[in-house]
């Protein structure tokens, strides 16, 4: 797709006509309820990975990856040497706090790895997903994902889902380590990294700060609410893939 200056006209779930966008070379997807049941993220995933890791902070502190974390998280911490029962209970206070740390993330993300390799992990994928994915590509618009989980366990995810291995069908992942996504400079780095237009960048998230903050990033973006409307929200929305007539 070459960004023409035609447009395509969504609709939302209750028959409103979605604001004219310009057809996006690119779109980028959030994973928390917009790809992926926040259900499965917060009672699966989260608890999976909070139980264990004590266990491999204690048994693989001295693995170069693990280490490199340890070093990373105490620099965050202030920088005094920690002992591994502190760091221990700093990853494990991070963990209650739902902080989008990147060395919480991607211990989180080693963690989860050897979950879904022993198939005690698969992955709930909406089934729009995959659809829109084989059409969206099919019409040449490249997809992305942007999600506060670390770029392994994004690619995880996608491999290992109930859908089957969707990961064919995206050509990057961006994670917390580019910036907030709720800053607007977070898109603008993802824009440059892609190499499109802002305008030609379509982002679909549930979050309504991550959609203002790429719309200040000069990105089209869409809400995404698969549990139903929400208070206050701005349109337009949609409650599913399919509603997007690309």
């Amino acid at each position: 797709m070459t960004g023409s200056p035609s447009a395509f006209l969504g609709w939302s779930r209750a028959g409103c006509r979605l604001a004219e966008l310009t057809p996006p070379r690119a779109i980028i997807l959030d994973i928390e309820g917009t790809t992926t049941p926040i259900a499965f993220v917060r009672d699966v995933l989260f608890p999976y990975a909070r139980a264990r890791l004590p266990a491999v902070l204690r048994d693989k502190h001295q693995d170069p990856d693990i280490a490199a974390l340890i070093y990373e998280a105490t620099q965050l911490a202030g920088g005094r040497p920690l002992g591994i029962e502190e760091v221990t209970h700093l990853f494990l206070t991070w963990c209650d706090a739902d902080l989008k740390l990147p060395p919480l993330k991607a211990l989180q993300g080693i963690v989860w790895r050897q979950g879904y390799l022993d198939g005690t992990l698969r992955s709930p994928v909406y089934p729009d997903v995959p659809q829109a994915l084989r059409k969206w590509r099919a019409r040449g618009i490249d997809h992305y994902v942007y999600s506060s989980g670390s770029v392994d366990a994004q690619r995880l995810l996608f491999r290992y889902s109930d859908q089957g291995d969707l990961t064919v069908y995206f050509r990057g992942y961006f994670d917390a380590t580019i910036g907030p996504k709720t800053a607007a400079d977070s898109y603008r780095a993802i824009q440059r990294a892609i190499g499109h237009h802002a305008a030609d960048l379509l982002f679909l998230s549930d979050s309504s700060a991550e959609i203002a903050a790429a719309r200040s990033a000069g990105w089209q973006a869409l809400l995404v609410e698969r549990d139903g409307p929400m208070p206050g929200r701005e349109p337009p929305a949609i409650a599913c893939f399919s509603e997007l007539d690309l």
